[in-house]
């Protein structure tokens, strides 16, 4: 059975979390056990001071030790006299021994009773050693490293009071009260383990809800669906997935859009010129028109404009492929310019429209390029001028080169174009008047296959209007390098 991303994320937490609390509940029984045991062993060091303290009214009582070594009831005494507001009954093997008293002498309250294996436990851990170091009282062996509370009089050491250490709890009561505190944190770590498996469950829910959205988007994008969208609920890493999704959609569906425009528009292109050939050849089999010079040259025009239309659609497609030759080199654009406007120069004269050029004399105009597509470039868009400029109009054609960038602008009078096709001229088979005849403009490819050669120069095209009443075609081209 295959597990679905909720519950792998959702065991992913759940186990990051358990993981979590179980450390969590080991540290703090490991922490609370030693915290106890070394308060308890703090509690005993202060009872041993005030041990220390009454051995030293003894001693200074009776000048010796004898009090002690020689009557280990005596010492039995004073050791639970030591431990703070609490007694201890006489020992067993001392049934005839009279009440503890304070060591001073006097009279006290009677002490509250301490049990036994309490005042046993520590009793059996404490030591006394006289001023060398030898032991009067204890039954451990002392090690030689322990350490032990100097005992004092008139400014002279007399003996020293030991304790050694708990290294565990071995009392009943003590070992309870551990048992409850772990027990109390085993139910906390399990109430906050089901607390965490619930949050765990909703927090992947909600992280995968997007996800999801995203998956199921996807295959209908896949399916062909392109106005698919998701919402962008978040400013995270999956927001940002859920926008490029959208973007991608979006493009996708202009392309699709294009593509479907593209076809029908090709389709449209050639179905005229064919069944005007279709037509006419009908015709001249059908003997409704004879097969004199003027026919054929009506069908050898429709061949040539089907020709170029094919010829176009052939470049455009080898430039969007990137598969269009270039070799590049330095050459001089003033030159190539001023060859190309030569070349058009009685073709405008033929139609009444004065074309001017204003081309540097001197200074940097080399570019890296592709002599024949640059050609080609200047073609075009004289072309574009002298077909759609209205008889005794104006076109002109400057150079100008500056921070690096040559700039060619070409410029011409009425008609002009609409803001509104301003930003579409460069589309390919757009015309800016879809009744326009073919006879006087073209399909509508040449703008587009100008703007790949000039971005496969590394330049930029623009359209705008111009102050002549008809287009401006500005093209910036960067300069060779060592020429600018």
């Amino acid at each position: 059975m295959k597990t679905g991303i909720t519950y792998r994320l959702f065991l992913a937490i759940l186990l990051a979390a358990s993981l979590a609390v179980v450390s969590m509940v080991l540290i703090m029984q490991w922490s609370l056990s030693r915290g106890f045991l070394r308060y308890i062993n703090t509690v005993e060091k202060s009872s041993a001071s005030r041990l220390a303290a009454k051995l030293e009214d003894g001693y200074a009582r009776d000048l010796s030790w004898d009090f002690v070594s020689r009557d280990p009831s005596r010492w039995r005494q004073v050791v639970i006299a030591s431990l703070p507001e609490e007694g201890h009954p006489p020992p067993e093997d001392a049934p005839h021994a009279s009440p503890p008293r304070p060591p001073t002498g006097e009279d006290g309250p009677p002490p509250r009773l301490l049990p036994p294996h309490l005042a046993h436990n520590f009793a059996q851990r404490l030591f006394l050693l006289d001023a060398g170091r030898k032991i009067l009282v204890g039954q451990v062996a002392v090690p030689a490293d322990s350490e032990a509370t100097p005992l004092r009089h008139n400014g002279r050491t007399v003996g020293f009071l030991g304790l050694l250490p708990r290294t565990n709890l071995s009392e009943g009561h003590q070992q309870r009260f551990l048992k409850e505190q772990r027990l109390a944190f085993a139910l906390v770590a399990g109430i906050v383990v089901a607390l965490s498996a619930g949050l765990s469950l909703i927090l992947a829910k909600r992280l995968v809800r997007p996800l999801r959205e995203l998956a199921l988007a996807t295959h209908q994008l896949a399916a062909g669906s392109y106005s698919v969208r998701v919402p962008v609920s978040s400013r995270d890493e999956v927001g940002q997935l859920a926008a490029d999704f959208n973007s991608l959609a979006l493009t996708l569906e202009k392309n699709e859009k294009a593509r479907r425009n593209w076809v029908a528009d090709i389709s449209h292109e050639l179905r005229t010129p064919v069944a005007i050939l279709q037509g006419e050849i009908e015709a001249l089999l059908d003997g409704i028109r004879q097969p004199t010079p003027d026919a054929v040259h009506s069908l050898h025009v429709e061949v040539l404009r089907l020709g170029r239309l094919v010829d176009d659609l052939y470049q455009l497609s080898l430039s969007d492929l990137g598969a269009l030759t270039y070799r590049k080199t330095d050459l001089d654009l003033a030159g190539l310019l001023a060859e190309s406007l030569a070349t058009f120069h009685p073709a405008f004269e033929a139609k009444g429209i004065s074309l001017s050029g204003e081309l540097p004399r001197q200074g940097p105009t080399t570019a890296f390029g592709d002599e024949e597509r640059l050609r080609q470039l200047f073609a075009n868009l004289l072309s574009n001028s002298l077909n759609y400029t209205d008889h005794g109009g104006e076109a002109a054609v400057g150079l100008g080169c500056r921070e690096g960038y040559a700039t060619i602008d070409f410029q011409d009078s009425s008609p002009g174009v609409p803001d509104r096709d301003m930003g579409r001229l460069f589309e390919r088979l757009y015309r800016v008047e879809e009744s326009r005849s073919r006879a006087a403009g073209g399909a509508g490819l040449g703008l587009a296959i100008c703007r790949n050669i000039v971005e496969a120069h590394g330049g930029t095209i623009e359209a705008q209007h111009s102050p002549r009443g008809g287009l401006w075609i500005r093209v910036t081209i960067p300069l060779a390098e060592g020429h600018q």
